[in-house]
């Protein structure tokens, strides 16, 4: 199968899903326009900002894709394009989109509420505090892991033969990252106070990261690894606790555009180079040791289905939403954006012959991934090592956008973690007032996650897959057991609910059964130790409150909630 065609089946699979499945859902559940959302109703200049469903849209498009939609297809190519595709397409449509859509839903409805509080108003308290103690746990993985992914992306400097010298594409990763902070916060105030219309913002962010682009181009900045780490940390300190609209969403906005850019590119490029597949369709549901039940479901989150979306669906972007008729375009458009970021990928990786990339000096999956376009693109005519640079660029870029993003999360879901509905914030007791300080949530949340990126989060690393996933049944039996009881349709989370939990489930199962056997035989090192005890609590806090929810869903109704 050629480039131009796995192209223009996602294009007609993803956009009819859009039309169609997507608008189906939205007369389904009851969109109302006319409603007021949280925005507007709780709106509290920090969490709570109304922002332009263009806005809304940058901000979870950009912290939901990152570099996964990228790493995840071209490490699943080893069982062939075909299950990859497929996996894709279907789980984007069936699994992915709905979830986003059904997790921002339920919050909008339940007063910008994460997942956490829809679990305690539907499931219970206890089911509500087991989902939160996951929610942070798996906060910290992700911070810890794209912190150093980051840190290690701008390293200005390499060591061969213990000679030293400068990483070009590095620095200009870096200074154009750091000018994009600086940047955001100029746009964030030329948003809020000059009241402009939507397009001379759009032309205004625009020229901005052309700017940036130029000047990291032009202006490499160089530093260490350990250097970065402890610039990067401090940044997230920062923008955890800021309000949303003077660094999170205008900068979101701007990466956005970056994204698109570099997806509109990719789509050129696979059009003006229609490049062959030299991969095979199907490569055995065996593959170096690896089944492909489970580990293709877990290796393919983003770009199909990612617990982490839920979380950004319902965390932050929910408490942005204007008016109820853009939850459509910013949740389940953005995630079928990301599925054709995920099939840009597979086409990239299929345009190499065995050994090809290797061959070039590209060793990791952004590389491959910035490669296959620069390749494509050089058909047209552009510098092959400007494009390679430039899609470098836009990859880092997301990598750091989606760390203020979980960061927030995980502050949130920390304070949450130690509330109820009915917690009354005028009498807590002192220590109850400093577990729920944002400020102290964050700097605990981020001191763990800096000691783990500096002592071993790689060792943890493979459970971060199966944790994504667990965290997607979760958000679909909390979402299907808000649809029921608000008298909603919610058959159409059933069966990607229960089939996700049979991939998450094995997955955990045969990563402890594999760590116990490596303990009985040689004894586990620390990161083995780390891995199975982070594997057996995954396990049982899943276990729990998705038994706790099935429950509910099965119950009968006697107590029915008034549709929100």
């Amino acid at each position: 199968m050629s480039g131009i065609l796995m192209m223009v089946i996602a294009i007609v699979v993803l956009g009819g899903a859009y039309l169609l499945y997507g608008r189906y859902l939205q007369k389904k559940w009851g969109i109302d326009p006319n409603a007021k959302t949280p925005a507007y109703e709780l709106e509290d200049g920090v969490d709570y900002v109304p922002a332009d469903t263009n806005v809304v849209f940058g901000h979870q498009f950009a912290s939901i894709a990152g570099a996964g939609p990228i790493n995840g297809p071209i490490q699943a190519a080893m069982f062939g394009w075909l299950p990859v595709m497929l996996w894709i397409l279907v789980g984007g449509v069936f699994f992915g989109a709905v979830q986003d859509f059904a997790s921002m839903y339920a919050s909008v409805k339940n007063k910008g509420r994460t997942i956490g509080y829809i679990i305690e108003s539907y499931i219970g308290k206890i089911g509500k505090k087991l989902f939160l103690l996951f929610c942070w746990l798996f906060c910290i993985l992700v911070i810890a892991a794209f912190a150093d992914v980051v840190a290690g992306t701008f390293n200005g400097y390499s060591t061969t033969d213990g000679v030293v010298s400068t990483i070009t594409a590095n620095g200009a990763v870096a200074t154009t990252s750091m000018l994009f902070i600086l940047e955001a916060v100029l746009l964030g105030i030329i948003i809020k106070y000059a009241k402009l219309n939507k397009w001379a913002n759009t032309a205004i962010a625009i020229v901005m990261l052309v700017a940036a682009v130029a000047l990291g181009l032009q202006f490499p900045m160089y530093l260490t690894r350990s250097t970065w780490h402890i610039i990067i940390f401090v940044y997230i300190m920062i923008a955890c606790v800021v309000p949303v609209w003077a660094l999170l969403q205008p900068r979101d906005y701007l990466n956005s555009y970056l994204l698109i850019f570099m997806i509109i590119a990719a789509v050129v490029g696979i059009f003006v180079a229609n490049p062959a597949c030299n991969l095979e369709a199907f490569n055995g549901f065996t593959v170096n040791g690896q089944y492909l039940f489970p580990i293709l479901f877990v290796t393919i989150a983003c770009g199909a289905v990612s617990g982490f979306h839920s979380l950004v669906s319902s965390g932050t972007a929910s408490k942005q939403i204007k008016n109820e008729k853009s939850m459509l375009p910013v949740s389940f458009g953005a995630m079928l954006m990301e599925s054709m970021l995920a099939i840009i990928a597979l086409i990239a990786v299929a345009s190499f012959g065995n050994g090809e990339a290797a061959a070039q000096g590209l060793t990791t999956q952004p590389q491959i991934f910035a490669g296959a376009i620069a390749n494509f693109l050089t058909v047209a005519g552009l510098p092959h090592e400007l494009v390679f640079t430039l899609i470098n660029l836009a990859v880092s870029a997301f990598a750091l956008t989606s760390l203020d993003s979980v960061a927030r999360i995980g502050r949130l879901s920390f304070q949450e973690f130690f509330m109820d509905s009915d917690t009354d914030d005028a009498n807590m007791s002192p220590v109850l007032k400093v577990l729920t300080n944002k400020y102290f949530s964050t700097i605990l949340t981020l001191v763990l996650a800096y000691l783990l990126a500096k002592v071993g989060y790689a060792e943890i690393w493979p459970l971060f897959g199966s944790a994504n996933q667990l965290l997607s049944v979760l958000a679909l039996v909390a979402c299907a057991v808000f649809l029921k009881k608000t008298k909603r349709q919610g058959f159409m989370l059933w069966i990607p609910m229960g089939f996700m939990m049979a991939v998450t489930f094995t997955a955990l199962s045969m990563t402890i059964v594999k760590l116990t056997k490596a303990f009985v035989t040689t004894g586990l090192s620390l990161g083995n130790t780390l891995q199975l005890i982070f594997a057996v609590l995954l396990l049982i806090l899943g276990v729990i409150v998705a038994v706790q929810g099935i429950r509910k869903l099965f119950e009968k109704n006697t107590e029915e909630k008034v549709a929100a």
